[in-house]
This record gives structure tokens, sequence and C-alpha cells, in this order.
């Protein structure tokens, strides 16, 4: 993460999740949280993107940033908690949450309206049944990546 942020002036943060499918919700969990913590930082846009990251893309637009960073549960049959940084020419080889558009067009459209370089930082997921409980496998890894931003970003 360190290296792919090396010489960033502006980066937009976009967690992407289910509240509601358990471990889905970890994007948007980890957005909430990041808000609270990068709070007085005008180069960090956090954007809590739900399930429709894709209604957000004006306002990525808009920040004008040169790094992107998207968060979310990606089935990558894995340990459940591991944390994986997926490039956007693998992206199609993950089965990624449950949005209504596939994280892959997002991207194009971004790299298509934007310089910025993006990433996406995945999560394996545990549970995705109809719950509000997050896994504490993938808790864990919530808070190593909220300690690893910090450390990166402060």
């Amino acid at each position: 993460m360190k290296q792919f942020l090396k010489d960033h002036h502006k980066i937009v943060i976009m967690g992407i999740g289910n509240e509601m499918r358990g471990d889905d919700a970890i994007g948007s969990v980890l957005a909430q949280e990041m808000s609270k913590l990068f709070l007085e930082k005008e180069r960090i846009t956090i954007i809590d993107g739900k399930t429709v990251p894709e209604n957000f893309t004006g306002t990525i637009k808009r920040e004008t940033p040169s790094h992107i960073i998207l968060l979310d549960a990606v089935e990558m049959n894995k340990t459940p908690g591991q944390i994986k940084l997926v490039k956007k020419d693998e992206i199609e080889n993950y089965n990624i949450s449950t949005h209504a558009m596939p994280l892959s067009f997002l991207i194009k459209y971004l790299e298509s309206t934007s310089s910025a370089k993006i990433i996406l930082l995945g999560i394996q997921p545990k549970e995705m049944d109809l719950t509000n409980e997050i896994s504490s496998e993938v808790q864990t890894s919530a808070n190593y990546i909220l300690e690893l931003f910090h450390a990166i970003l402060k």
C-alpha cells in the first residue's frame, strides 16, 4: 500500500458493502471508521459507497484524485479475513461482493474520466448471509487496515 500511495497528492478511499449481509459490510464499515480517523485531512476524501458505488462517480471526479482505493469484501477462496491488494487488471478474476454493477465496470469508467491510479483492497469474507454481524476474523483484518492507513497517511 505504501508503494501504491507513493507520490500521492489527493486520495479518494471508497468503502463498498451491504450492511445487511454480514462480512460484505466491511468496506462500508471501514469507510465510516476512516471518516472519523481522517476527519481533518484535506488531501483524503472518504466515501461510503454502500451497494451503489457508481452513484459516487461524480463526487470522485470533482475531487480530482491522484489515487483511488476501493475497499470491499472479495471472495478469493482464502482464509476468512485475508487481505489482498487486487490490481485493476485482476479484478475480473474474483467474485466481488453484492453490487448492482460489477466493480470492473466502475473502474473502467473511473479510468476514462480520471488519470488516478486505482487499486482494490479486498478482504476475504467468512459469512455473507442476512445478518448485521461481522465475523471476528474480518473485524480483526479491518482493525489492521485502519492501523495501516493511519500509519501511512498520518
